[in-house]
């Protein structure tokens, strides 16, 4: 029963996140935070390593929120060829996330190894955070409260949802999970 029950709720999330559900800052917003996008710095996946987010500055940036074991996974293929051929303009960046029906078990460890031997993985991966409820990493509380990016209310709603961050570091479109890169909305936020 539990199986049927993981099984109708990725379902359930795979038909509702459609396009139709994509968010772009309106042209009157404004910075509602003092904090910036570039602000912030996490641990790189592998080596634990913090990143300085002010290295992304003057490029476009898409943040992914992952999991190894969701029917949106194998998005992976689809983000590494994106980030291949257009990652000297728009920078890919992953964030695992155990948030969604448990689809995301593994250590950082287990991540890493997994992203790279079934997907070829290159793009920048961050140590497992969370992206929602009490304890949503200040990353995604940026990303999904409107007074701390100034227009935005949209959490993700399932594993693969995408936020787009222009050149100066102002969040400008959100994507539902089913959105990938070839989809004519997304390319359009990303100026591509």
């Amino acid at each position: 029963m539990k199986k049927l029950l993981s099984f109708l709720t990725s379902v359930l999330a795979l038909v509702s996140c459609t396009s139709q559900n994509a968010r772009q800052r309106p042209s009157d917003a404004t910075t509602a935070s003092s904090t910036s996008f570039y602000s912030f710095n996490l641990p790189e996946l592998e080596s634990g390593v913090p990143v300085d987010f002010s290295t992304f500055k003057g490029k476009k940036i898409v943040l992914l929120n992952v999991a190894s074991k969701c029917g949106y996974t194998p998005q992976y293929a689809d983000w590494e060829a994106f980030h291949k051929q257009y990652g000297d303009k728009v920078v890919v960046l992953g964030f695992p996330a155990n948030n969604f029906m448990g689809q995301e078990p593994g250590s950082n460890d287990e991540i890493a190894n997994f992203c790279s031997k079934n997907y070829g993985v290159t793009f920048p991966m961050f140590q497992k955070i969370s992206v929602k409820g009490d304890d949503m990493h200040p990353l995604y509380q940026w990303l999904s409260q409107k007074d701390k990016n100034g227009w935005n209310d949209q959490a993700p709603s399932w594993n693969f949802c995408k936020y787009v961050v222009d050149e100066k570091g102002e969040l400008v479109s959100f994507f539902p999970s089913g959105v990938k890169p070839g989809d004519v909305e997304f390319k359009k936020a990303v100026g591509l």
